[in-house]
């Protein structure tokens, strides 16, 4: 391939990516457009069809180029992510044949994609859920609905509901729960909590053991967190609720909800054990893009 031309490697580099990376079909078509524009912009910045060696004597600035070239046609962030990763792709392929060797396009730095608010509930959509849920027909009923109050009335992830054990029960005010990166933290625990999973405990037909897990399965295993998926599944559908309504929002709105009625955001970090106050203070804009939302409906001036 010593003489290989762009053309030929980009054939090269589509195959690799169809037959050896087996790429979705979604990818290869993403791929092969952003590659396609990186070489029409050789074209017009180089003045001249490019070759092989111009792309091994592109610098930093040149890929910067092509990057703002592709914002001013209006790719978001997250697109631009993408064609930067597309280019990135075809330069490995390139260095793998040992084509050229070019440090500078892995200098680039990506794109910073825009932070996603955490979605959460209204108060109204939170109490419609644990009311579709509150339906004990069964001990796996009361079961799944003791996990969703332990969620949005302690602001567990689903894995560390799920990770407690017997012995952790919470019998008082408090729960200390072992989060990420196995720090322990403390989270009070309301009368209501106590009691869904007190009468999940009472209807359970399994004998508990102390070290043993607190939510057992069918078949008497530590339940997975894929059951609640699936249930929240069908409670968002049966409510009408959006799809993207998964367990971790009901997390989310303990904390979205504590935050509108006056919870600090140290209190609140705590509560959600976030090892950085920058994680909970996402919460603040959550907050402040839903008061603006308000006045921009109601507010007389804001209609021009």
């Amino acid at each position: 391939m010593a003489d290989t031309s762009v053309h030929q490697a980009i054939a090269h580099w589509k195959n690799w990516l169809r037959h050896e990376k087996r790429v979705s079909p979604h990818t290869y078509e993403a791929y092969e457009r952003d590659v396609s524009e990186f070489q029409a912009f050789l074209l017009d910045h180089l003045g001249k069809t490019p070759e092989i060696s111009d792309l091994e004597n592109l610098r930093t600035a040149d890929f910067r180029a092509f990057l703002a070239v592709r914002k001013n046609d209006g790719l978001t962030a997250t697109s631009l992510a993408r064609v930067l990763s597309s280019v990135r792709s075809f330069f490995k392929k390139l260095e793998k044949d040992k084509l050229l060797h070019n440090p500078y396009i892995k200098s680039v730095r990506s794109p910073k994609k825009p932070t996603r608010l955490p979605r959460a509930l209204s108060v109204q959509e939170s109490r419609q859920l644990m009311a579709a849920a509150d339906v004990p027909q069964n001990w796996t009923d009361a079961r799944d609905l003791a996990v969703f109050t332990l969620l949005y009335g302690c602001g567990l992830r689903i894995a560390e509901a799920l990770s407690l054990n017997f012995d952790q029960k919470p019998d008082g005010d408090v729960l200390m729960v072992m989060g990420k990166g196995n720090k322990e933290r403390l989270v009070p625990v309301l009368p209501i909590v106590r009691s869904a999973i007190e009468a999940y405990v009472t209807q359970c037909p399994f004998a508990f053991e102390a070290q043993g897990p607190l939510f057992l399965g069918k078949q008497g295993r530590r339940l997975g967190a894929r059951h609640i998926q699936l249930r929240t599944q069908t409670l968002r559908r049966q409510l009408g609720l959006a799809e993207d309504v998964t367990p971790h929002v009901l997390r989310h709105s303990f904390a979205t909800h504590l935050l509108e009625n006056g919870g600090d955001l140290r209190t609140i970090q705590e509560l959600l054990g976030h090892a950085s106050l920058s994680s909970t203070q996402r919460y603040t804009d959550l907050e402040t893009e839903k008061l603006l939302k308000v006045y921009n409906a109601a507010h007389p001036k804001s209609k021009g």
